[in-house]
């Protein structure tokens, strides 16, 4: 009996045995296929995050391109120093690589351009860009043309062309951010006093309410970035010229913005001021950009607004980002606050990107396969 149960204990034992040998070859082979699956599907589908830091630009040209004209015709457009700034500020921080030291490495910068002069192939200098070609939210800008004396001549007729283009990229990106994180008690302030959506940086949380009005602040100990928001009542289309947008703004920020004495108030510097329009949303919209000071004392900075017209209440509603910054560089801070002004949405309105009239191609697999080949 006893030998019986030995030898149907023994049996089972090995059924168990057997049994838990082929779920375990199972969930190996199930594992393996699985991992297998990963790797083909992120070869295949999954790339790398874009790296560098906003306005950093990364030009694919050879040494001998860039030192000569044709080079240097391309790094005067990126050099170029930002309007609207007390101290000379460059548009771009520049890097320049070889095409055959352009790797998997590199290949993954956040704005670059790819620079290609063969007049076997091209007839004429023409640009065009795509999205995320060898990383996610990347922008590859390509200008391709003939001769070095057509590229150079492209880069002069052009050159603000590809600063615009860049720059929206830039303020796409942070617009996407703002979504977010952002400002609450602006958010708060638009949506109570204006009826409307704004997303501004979040490290604003000081506030001042007015008639109309209010001011957001980051009250940071070295720097200050600012947010305004007022409205009026429009009258027509002469609303919308240097003299009554400027004055309007003197009225306002005089009224609600005082300095430490009853003397004191901030102003505007007109003469170093620029307006033009712009479109926001597919509508139309005022842009100005300059330098404000406080009357009466040595305060000062840049400032940037969107002046738009809200058709429904007939007014205009301006919102504003300004800069109190001594001693420290202002590109950054500025156009953090001036990609926030893109978020403003009027009743009913929503948020778009800012649009480029620039030719987009559209990024197949194929030329995600060439890229990580280095094709």
């Amino acid at each position: 009996m006893i030998k019986q149960m030995f030898k149907s204990n023994k049996s089972t034992t090995c059924k168990w045995k057997t049994m838990v040998k082929s779920n375990l070859y199972l969930s190996l082979f199930t594992l393996s296929f699985f991992t297998l699956l990963l790797v083909s599907c992120k070869k295949e589908f999954v790339i790398p995050r874009a790296s560098g830091r906003p306005y950093e630009v990364m030009v694919v040209m050879s040494d001998k391109d860039w030192q000569a004209t044709q080079g240097r015709a391309l790094f005067a457009v990126l050099d170029t120093d930002i309007p609207g700034l007390p101290q000379p500020e460059r548009s771009f921080h520049i890097s320049q690589v070889e095409p055959k030291r352009f790797d998997s490495i590199l290949n993954i910068f956040r704005n670059i351009i790819l620079v290609d002069i063969n007049k076997q192939i091209y007839t004429k200098t023409s640009m065009k860009f795509m999205r995320d070609k060898y990383a996610i939210d990347q922008i590859v800008l390509t200008i391709q043309s003939p001769t070095p004396e057509d590229f150079a001549d492209f880069c002069f007729e052009h050159g603000q062309d590809i600063i615009d283009f860049l720059t929206k990229m830039e303020m796409n990106r942070l617009i996407k951010e703002l979504k977010d994180k952002y400002s609450k008690k602006t958010a708060e302030l638009a949506k109570e006093i204006f009826d409307c959506e704004l997303h501004a940086p979040d490290e604003i949380k000081s506030f001042k309410r007015g008639e109309n009005f209010f001011w957001t602040s980051s009250n940071g100990a070295s720097a200050l970035v600012n947010i305004c928001m007022y409205s009026y009542p429009y009258e027509g289309p002469e609303t919308f010229n240097k003299q009554y947008v400027l004055a309007k703004r003197d009225s306002v920020m005089a009224a609600n913005i005082p300095g430490t004495l009853p003397s004191m108030h901030m102003a505007t510097d007109t003469l170093c001021t620029t307006v033009k329009p712009i479109v926001v949303h597919n509508q139309y919209a005022l842009e100005a950009r300059g330098l404000w000071y406080m009357e009466n004392d040595g305060m000062g900075g840049p400032f940037v607004s969107h002046s738009r017209v809200d058709t429904t209440r007939n007014i205009v509603i301006v919102v504003e980002g300004f800069v109190f910054a001594p001693e420290k560089m202002k590109r950054g801070l500025m156009r953090r606050l001036e990609g926030s002004l893109y978020t403003l949405n009027l009743p009913d309105e929503k948020t778009t990107s800012i649009v480029t009239t620039l030719e987009e191609v559209a990024v197949t697999a194929e030329d995600r396969r060439k890229a990580r080949e280095g094709k």
